[in-house]
């Protein structure tokens, strides 16, 4: 992904702030709170059909609201000029949340004639996305799955549905950046071309994920027969590794695979803003 510089962040722009660490920022009912807000505005009419219109009613519920964990408008600007790059015939989303970054993906996978499966672990979360894709007229682009992300790759790459990736969005629980990687590689999903971008790598930080894809083939072969997974998650912050308890339970890794050590990533950051303004 090639650095682009941003010279800066509009203000006005800005979704409310994050709660502070021990107040929930989300799954506390804000997002079917969205819904409503969305089906109730006065312009319903004007934007089914819009996925442009969906997210600028989704930006008005963040700006207005309450905080909400999407990528945002200057973060997805970034992502639809590299969607328009790579014109992905397969697209993955591992991490739906509520939809902001599906119809974005969506309407841009569209423009190249591909298709886009979002993977939301939460019920609740992936019900909202189908509801926001349909309102945006992306439904016949994308499919949602619900459920862990590595059972749902295993089902997708078992069905026949998914045979390679093109480009992949990583977005979901952070310490399963690494072993989902390594079953992508593991199933042959992941070939010469394909195109993976990680969110959240720096700020909260994922130092598995940024060692592994940045390693020699020499580095990744030693610890491959060494049988090393990348399982640990004692490196994360507790709202990255934790995230999920409370209701689901805690998340289990996919460790059962080692990935492919003879594949090599060519890594570069790019810098952003999350949609409050912090620079990222």
């Amino acid at each position: 992904m090639e650095q682009i510089c941003v010279d800066g962040f509009d203000a006005k722009k800005a979704y409310k702030a994050k709660e502070k660490e021990g107040t929930p920022f989300f799954d506390d009912g804000r997002e079917v709170d969205l819904l409503h807000f969305v089906y109730g505005r006065a312009d319903i009419d004007d934007i089914r059909g819009s996925p442009r219109g969906v997210l600028k009613a989704i930006d008005d519920y963040a700006r207005s609201k309450k905080y909400l964990m999407n990528i945002g408008e200057d973060k997805g600007r970034i992502l639809s000029r590299l969607i328009a790059d790579v014109k992905p015939k397969t697209m993955v989303e591992l991490g739906g949340y509520i939809g902001y970054s599906t119809i974005l993906f969506a309407d841009a996978v569209r423009e190249a004639d591909g298709r886009l499966f979002s993977l939301e672990r939460n019920p609740e979360f992936a019900a909202v996305i189908m509801s926001l894709v349909d309102l945006a007229g992306l439904s016949d682009v994308v499919k949602v799955l619900v459920g862990p992300s590595a059972d749902s790759i295993k089902r997708l790459h078992s069905g026949g549905s998914l045979t390679r990736v093109d480009l992949m969005f990583l977005d979901h629980y952070k310490p399963a950046y690494t072993t989902d990687l390594k079953l992508c590689e593991h199933l042959q999903l992941i070939v010469p071309g394909s195109v993976l971008v990680a969110d959240n790598v720096i700020y909260p930080g994922n130092p598995p994920y940024l060692e592994y894809v940045r390693s020699d083939v020499k580095s990744k072969k030693k610890k491959y027969e060494k049988g090393e997974i990348n399982d640990d998650k004692s490196g994360f912050e507790n709202r990255s590794r934790n995230q999920y308890q409370d209701r689901e339970g805690e998340e289990k890794l996919s460790t059962e695979v080692k990935g492919d050590p003879n594949l090599i990533y060519e890594s570069a950051l790019t810098h952003s803003f999350e949609p409050t303004g912090e620079p990222v």
